[in-house]
């Protein structure tokens, strides 16, 4: 539904790379979260953004890339639609990709507010990907990038392998960690239901 006097202006930006074989009523169901929440009856109803000079919600065909560069009137139940919306985004996802979630507080008014007030302003990063690995690499690429951008102020890029290395190895731990947690939850080999499937992957990850 429309949300008049919403208290934030939420906007969602991001690249994800989709497999060859999407289509765009796959591509409709991964984000019906999304549209439905903007008050669409589709997702071409809900594409555009909320300001003119954003490109909206778009799929390149050619290039099989969603754009997302999209403002939204809405609330903090916004955080539960995009968690949805990246369960969708999982299941056709080429690679792993971030989207970045800004949440504007409409209600801050800077020249009336007290000195002590602060506004509502929130930012956070999800990420999609096929699977747990995929995810996991983007988010060790985007804090490689955060770390190396940060310590080459005082550090030749040279210098900082070794701290490259010890991310790898944090992410590595974990990943391992995942992947015996799944394992633990798989029943033994030849015991069980039959037609018992393996644990179904993470599906979304912050």
């Amino acid at each position: 539904m429309t949300r008049f006097n919403a208290p934030f202006e939420i906007h969602v930006h991001g690249d994800v790379p989709l497999r060859e074989d999407v289509g765009y009523d796959q591509i409709q169901e991964a984000l019906k979260p999304l549209w439905q929440y903007a008050g669409g009856r589709s997702l071409a109803a809900a594409a555009e953004s909320s300001y003119e000079d954003e490109p909206g919600i778009r799929f390149d065909a050619h290039t099989h890339l969603l754009q997302i560069c999209w403002t939204v009137p809405g609330d903090e139940d916004f955080r539960q639609v995009i968690e949805e919306a990246c369960m969708g985004l999982n299941d056709i996802a080429a690679t792993g990709a971030p989207l970045e979630v800004s949440f504007y507080d409409t209600e801050f008014d800077e020249d009336e507010a007290s000195e002590e007030a602060e506004a509502r302003d929130d930012f956070m990063m999800c990420f999609v990907g096929p699977t747990p690995a995929a995810i996991m690499q983007v988010q060790r690429d985007l804090l490689v990038e955060d770390v190396v951008h940060l310590m080459e102020r005082h550090f030749d890029a040279s210098e900082l392998g070794e701290v490259v290395s010890a991310i790898d190895g944090l992410f590595n731990r974990r990943f391992n960690d995942l992947v015996s947690s799944m394992q633990l939850g798989r029943p033994p080999r030849g015991h069980g239901p039959s037609g018992h499937g393996g644990p179904r992957k993470p599906r979304h990850l912050h």
